[in-house]
């Protein structure tokens, strides 16, 4: 016997119906299995930090084992890249540097879209970049810097971790706003530039505090200045750029991020980005980013979506007007 057109319809209707059951439950009982946090950095560097500060009591709260994977390279294009692929349910998470976000879809072509390919989660941290030089160059602050490169054009050069990098955008900054000449040594990564900083090959470098802090306070390289407008209690001596004549507008600070695939429901975004609010009001977590050289920043999905937005431009309008490129 055939069914009915009317049988059928019942039929495909009672099977809409318990789909649309069984996505209500599956987003309700998020989280069912391990969270994978993608970090776009190796291990050491402050885009890791920033997920392994967020890692263990965000398992805590979710009920859930919470990993980190380190995903380098690519300018964060592998990470990102395998972000964007993931399913769009909260399992495969981005935790991203906003150079790569920001300053890196200006310079090379990516396979994905910064804005249309992720869904906001969270702000974590915001690290200002410190401005360092070898212990034996004759300068003791950030004007004799400056001062020094205009008496020596062209000699003094400073360490970055690649062509395009937010280090290389930086010594463009110093270089326009001090009207001084410095040269541009790129390396591949932070680790390489700082170690030859310590060797006494090059003159300078410039990065967030972690890689640093250990070698200012041996006396091994000399911190100048931090850049933007906030101290870090990590060098609460060290001034900032704000508050050196020319130079107010050197803000130059690192952001890290939580984001999730484009299409992740909501109500997925909006337990995620709760669990992570709760945990970075925590004076444990504050300790935690003060002691890496930085501060606790949270923004919620809106404010993220909107902040990166509006990244993406004012980096875009410098990189074309400075003429800076990835090679």
């Amino acid at each position: 016997m055939k069914p009915t057109a009317t049988l059928m319809s019942r039929t495909f209707l009672a099977a809409l119906l318990c789909a649309a059951a069984s996505g209500a439950y599956a987003q309700g009982a998020y989280p069912s299995q391990t969270v994978t946090l993608i970090a776009s950095a190796a291990p050491g560097g402050t885009t890791d930090l920033a997920a392994r500060m967020i890692a263990e009591p965000l398992a805590k709260a979710l009920g859930k084992p919470v990993v980190v994977e380190n995903r380098p390279g690519g300018s964060g294009a592998i990470a990102a890249s395998a972000v964007k692929r993931a399913a769009p349910d909260g399992y495969t998470l981005l935790v991203q540097y906003s150079g790569f976000q920001v300053i890196t879809p200006h310079l090379i072509k990516s396979q994905f879209d910064p804005i249309k390919d992720f869904a906001p989660v969270a702000n974590l941290i915001v690290a200002p970049q410190v401005i360092v030089v070898r212990p034996d160059l004759p300068v003791k602050s950030f004007a004799d810097l400056v001062s020094y490169a205009k008496a020596h054009s062209g000699k003094l050069n400073y360490a970055s971790s690649g062509n395009g990098s937010l280090q290389h955008v930086t010594g463009e900054m110093i270089r326009q706003l001090g009207g001084v000449e410095m040269t541009h040594v790129p390396y591949k990564g932070t680790g390489p530039a700082v170690t030859d900083l310590l060797g006494g090959n090059v003159d300078m470098t410039f990065t967030t505090a972690p890689p640093l802090l250990a070698h200012i306070k041996a006396g091994k390289m000399r911190a100048l200045a931090v850049t933007g407008n906030v101290s870090l209690p990590s060098l609460p001596d060290v001034p900032t750029t704000s508050k050196i004549k020319g130079f107010e507008k050197l803000d130059a600070s690192s952001w890290f991020a939580v984001y999730a695939p484009a299409g992740t429901p909501k109500p997925v975004i909006d337990k995620l980005t709760g669990e992570i609010a709760k945990i970075m009001k925590t004076e444990e977590f504050k300790r935690k980013a003060e002691e890496q050289g930085a501060y606790a920043v949270y923004m919620n999905p809106q404010q993220l979506g909107e902040f990166t937005a509006r990244e993406l431009q004012s980096w875009g309008k410098f990189v074309k007007a400075a003429n800076i490129t990835a090679e």
